[in-house]
């Protein structure tokens, strides 16, 4: 049987490859990278789910699923030009993202498909300092988080639940990890942002809630707070919470190994290991 081996949660802010480019492998950000990047390493994951919100690049608004899958052999990109990032290819377990598919559209879960997609930095900018070598074969689960209306909480809380099923209902020893992609509260391009920046501060006092609720694997609590209107209010990304929220599905209520936040700008780092 296959099942789900770990899961991490992870950033995806564009600048990142370049800050890291400019401060060094010592500097704090490449550091949390680095943890992760050791973690998933040591539990040789088959293939990699990630959760993700794509800004408008893979989709657009003339064709925006709520909840989708890319279902290929392979991918690339960034396909929104993000500094300091290389071109990659990267494969894609096509049998395994059938299958989730599949499995979601039979429980329930109208799931959207695109065979012939490329990604942008919300996939690859994670991609870029875990799985440096791209070896691992991903399967995106998209969340439309960023372009309202966006789903219900305890909708992707059950999006996860059903992918933490299919999985499990392969025959096989697939060894799957799974990783939710995106901030927690963060507000791009609005008049919260600081004169001649881009980025407005996150919302401290959720950040401070929402840490809370995830170090102490408080998921019921996590739901009902989730509302599309408290996400609203942390920044008009802050929907990028709903892929840790499917995450949170596909793993259950366990606690975190490690977590570790950049407040201030809106960022977590998360690891749930279960196997030491």
């Amino acid at each position: 049987m296959a099942e789900i081996v770990a899961a991490f949660g992870l950033p995806h802010t564009p600048s990142l490859p370049a800050l890291v480019a400019r401060e060094g492998p010592t500097c704090e950000t490449a550091q949390l990278f680095t943890r992760v990047q050791h973690d998933l390493e040591a539990v040789q994951p088959d293939a990699l789910v990630i959760f993700d919100s794509d800004h408008l690049n893979t989709f657009f608004l003339d064709n925006l699923p709520l909840l989708s899958i890319g279902v290929a052999s392979s991918t690339a990109g960034p396909n929104d030009g993000t500094p300091a990032m290389p071109r990659y290819e990267i494969p894609v377990d096509e049998q395994l993202a059938q299958q989730v598919r599949g499995y979601g559209i039979a429980h329930g879960f109208d799931l959207g498909m695109t065979q012939e997609f490329e990604v942008d930095h919300s996939v690859l900018v994670p991609l870029h300092f875990v799985t440096p070598r791209m070896q691992v074969p991903i399967v995106p689960v998209f969340i439309a988080g960023i372009v309202p209306p966006i789903p219900q909480a305890r909708r992707c809380f059950a999006l996860g639940q059903a992918v933490r099923e299919a999985i499990e209902a392969m025959p096989d020893a697939t060894r799957v990890a799974v990783m939710a992609s995106g901030s927690i509260s963060l507000d791009i391009g609005s008049p919260l942002a600081p004169p001649g920046q881009i980025a407005g501060t996150a919302d401290p006092a959720w950040m401070h809630e929402v840490l809370g609720y995830l170090k102490n694997a408080a998921v019921d609590d996590l739901l009902h707070a989730a509302t599309t209107e408290r996400l609203a209010r942390a920044g008009n990304i802050g929907g990028e919470l709903l892929n840790w929220i499917a995450l949170l599905g596909g793993i259950g209520p366990r606690r975190p190994s490690f977590l570790e936040a950049q407040a201030g700008h809106g960022d977590a780092y998360a690891i749930w290991r279960w196997d030491a």
